[in-house]
């Protein structure tokens, strides 16, 4: 059964509050996955979020489920449609992570660290330990509350995460001041109070410059969203459409009471409300942040348009197609957000690592104090050195590294019109060797074109042969039809109508001119196949043998006036992409082969691949077997290949789902698009090197997050437990740590397409 069609499952987002490290989503996960009925549950810290699926007759609901979680010491509810929302200014500065707690804790903390700043100038000054401790005490429990508050929650249900390792730490440090006031009542020196009191301020500090960064990093959803306007102008469905009548009778309806077939009014400069038809108006319209074409695109009348696209000069009256969840908006920013909070294989890893890295933590804390105490026999220094152990560990660098680049990729890529909707391909894309092109309507247009037309002898000229044949195609739908009238269009020429015009069935069709210099003469377009019997069938077939060499399709324009003698031969064929030779000589600098797999004849087919650079074309394939092309790929030479099929159709399907990256056109079919794990939203082939490239710099990003958060935890620690990293030191590093591997993440903001 096709996974998208199953009736029996349902997905859910939830919004989750008070996750702080990778630990918080081990234990988050854990428990939504011993919920019966949950068949698949995945948490993502840099968005705060967690998709579940359950299976719709097991009976659980999303009460319990958000119950669960509120149990398990987070906060827990149903995320609003399309949210990664904007953190208002307020919490920002007065919520839990705001700026203003953080100022708050430094202006409080700075009496207690100033005096060790200017000690290295001969200042000897310190305040009273009563005043050290009245100023440290709210950082700890006023501010510092919610380290505690989160730490016990962890603690009872038998994870621990960053919020227990800083309570245990600032706890130690505080307790042992006291202690040492309560003792020896006049030796301020050899208080702590500084140290826990800036610890909690640096991790708070961290916390607010995280909490910015997160916000960023999904501004391109924020993006996408403020594209839609709140209103639509619905035209009333009896109304006979004109421009006057247009901009008279109106009604100012909110989006979500706009329905397929309403008729909409877009003013120049405004954005288009819902993806639709052009039924009255020109105009030129900007669809960069949809698709990342930066020019605006001319469209005529019914044209489609996109919602989320802004009209530039012209008035527009379009009727609406798709509207909601089923606009072409919606489902990219539904993409992005799939593939924003999807986890990589590779975070696999850093979870299981995570579920066991605090509690290491504190063993290791514990064995560095006991031996200090041994070897030194100064309880004061083992605490001291056992609580920077503490709060040197950072396990929401491990957890936000992967996902924080995932976000950051995926987002700026999606500005450039590439939707990465598998955190998987990121992995595979660095290790690609061979890219594999559909044809039609990958690398060429995808409908056929007039290329040619070839006059027998000098007594016609083209233009004259065009508009009587393109004529005698007036109101037909064959694409050959299509594509004769639309040559004469682009060359401002009038087809000229016929009479006597009927269709031959197997041959062609036949008519009179009513004008021009064929007027009156019978005039037949036919198939070459058709002519065998004529006796200037040979001259005929030598005269298009070029085209036939060059895999073009042709028809013949004869003339029944002088013993059925041929005027000009009409060579059509699919005309290749503008940068479709661009696209392969990308590839091949990135050291990629481009092959190309195609359903037409060789000649067609050997073409284009000699036109663009390719040099290994497999022809007339059958869409069955396009996919056992690519396992063969996959395994030549008896080397494992890791493959990317490109294609944009249904007979491509299998195909993209076979290859390791599966690319498909958004100007193909909903299947292609299903079965890959990118979908490039124009008919670019040159996206295709962008893409790789966007995934292998995204991919990068993680390895090098994940390195400096493995590196910053194995030397810390260490340097922690040997005295080399005071208390105040080891909690300023920690908090910088994690603001480190999210700005190492932003810098993929600065990507651009190389084309």
């Amino acid at each position: 059964m096709d996974p998208q069609k199953d009736t029996n499952s349902e997905l859910f987002t939830l919004d989750i509050g008070g996750m702080t490290c990778a630990s918080c989503v081990g234990r988050v996960e854990k428990a939504l996955d011993k919920i019966p009925g949950v068949e698949a549950a995945s948490v993502n810290l840099a968005t705060d979020q967690a998709k579940i699926r359950i299976n719709a007759d097991s009976g659980v609901k999303i009460d319990d489920i958000i119950a669960l979680v509120q149990k398990t010491g987070y906060s827990a509810k149903i995320s609003a449609s399309h949210g990664i929302p904007e953190l208002a200014p307020s919490k920002l500065f007065w919520g839990t992570d705001g700026l203003g707690r953080v100022i708050l804790g430094f202006a409080l903390s700075a009496p207690l660290f100033l005096p060790m700043l200017l000690m290295p100038f001969g200042i000897h000054w310190s305040l009273s330990p009563i005043w050290q401790l009245l100023l440290a005490t709210p950082v700890q429990f006023f501010l510092g509350w919610r380290f505690y508050k989160a730490g016990f929650k962890s603690l009872m249900s038998g994870v621990g995460n960053m919020d227990l390792l800083v309570a245990l730490g600032t706890s130690a440090a505080y307790g042992l001041s006291v202690y040492q006031m309560i003792a020896s009542p006049h030796a301020s020196h050899e208080l702590y109070f500084e140290g826990s009191a800036v610890i909690i301020c640096m991790v708070m500090l961290g916390k607010w410059l995280e909490a910015r960064a997160k916000q960023q990093t999904s501004e391109a959803i924020r993006a996408l969203q403020k594209l839609w306007p709140e209103h639509a102008k619905v035209i009333d469905r009896n109304i006979v459409i004109s421009e006057n009548s247009a901009l008279d009778q109106f009604r100012d309806l909110p989006l979500d009471q706009v329905f397929p077939k309403d008729r909409i009014l877009v003013l120049p400069g405004e954005r288009i409300p819902v993806d639709g038809i052009i039924l009255l108006g020109n105009s030129h319209v900007d669809e960069s942040l949809l698709t990342g074409e930066s020019d605006p695109v001319k469209k005529h009348l019914g044209e489609k348009v996109i919602g989320g696209s802004l009209n530039g000069e012209g008035l527009l009256v379009i009727e609406a197609q798709a509207v909601g969840i089923e606009s072409v908006l919606s489902k990219i920013i539904s993409l992005v957000e799939d593939a924003q909070t999807q986890k990589a294989p590779i975070q696999k890893l850093v979870d299981q690592v995570s579920a066991i890295f605090v509690p290491s933590v504190i063993v290791i804390a514990l064995i560095a104090g006991l031996a200090n105490w041994f070897y030194l026999d100064s309880a004061s220094v083992a605490i001291l050195r056992a609580v920077s152990v503490l709060v040197i560990a950072c396990p929401c660098a491990l957890g936000l590294a992967t996902p924080a680049a995932i976000m950051a990729g995926t987002g700026v890529a999606a500005r450039f019109g590439i939707l990465i909707k598998d955190p998987q391909v990121l992995e595979l894309a660095h290790r690609l060797n061979v890219v594999a092109f559909d044809k039609t309507g990958t690398l060429t247009i995808g409908k056929p074109r007039l290329l040619e037309i070839i006059p027998f002898g000098d007594s016609y000229a083209v233009d004259d042969i065009l508009a009587s044949a393109a004529g005698l195609q007036l109101g037909s739908e064959h694409p050959l039809a299509k594509a004769l009238l639309d040559a004469a269009k682009q060359r401002g020429l009038n087809p000229i109508t016929p009479t006597d015009s009927k269709a031959l069935p197997g041959i062609g069709i036949s008519g009179r001119p009513s004008a021009g210099v064929f007027l009156g003469l019978s005039l037949n377009l036919q198939s070459i196949a058709s002519l065998k019997d004529n006796p200037h069938y040979s001259a005929i077939l030598a005269k298009a043998q070029a085209c036939f060499d060059a895999g073009q399709t042709v028809s013949v324009l004869m003339s029944h006036e002088n013993l059925s003698s041929p005027i000009a031969i009409i060579a059509f064929g699919d005309e290749l992409k503008d940068n479709a030779e661009q696209a392969v000589a990308s590839l091949h600098h990135l050291h990629i082969r481009a092959v190309m797999i195609s359903g037409d004849n060789i000649a067609a087919a050997n073409r284009v691949a000699n036109t663009i650079g390719i040099q290994e074309v497999f022809a007339q394939i059958m869409p069955s077997n396009k996919a056992e092309i690519i396992r063969q790929l996959q395994s030549k030479d008896g080397e494992r290949q890791f493959v990317a099929m490109v294609g944009d159709g249904v007979n491509d399907a299998p195909a993209l789902a076979t290859a390791d990256v599966g690319m498909a056109m958004s100007t193909g079919t909903d299947v292609a698009m299903q079965a890959a794990g990118i979908t490039l939203m124009r008919g670019d082939p040159t996206l295709v090197a962008n893409a790789i490239d966007i995934s292998k710099r995204t991919w990068k990003k993680i390895q090098q997050n994940l390195f400096w958060a493995f590196i910053f935890n194995a030397t810390g620690i260490p340097l922690a437990a040997l005295g080399y990293l005071s208390p105040m030191l080891a909690g300023s590093a920690m908090a910088l740590s994690s603001f480190c591997v999210l700005s190492n993440a932003l810098l993929l903001k600065r990507w651009r397409p190389t084309h």
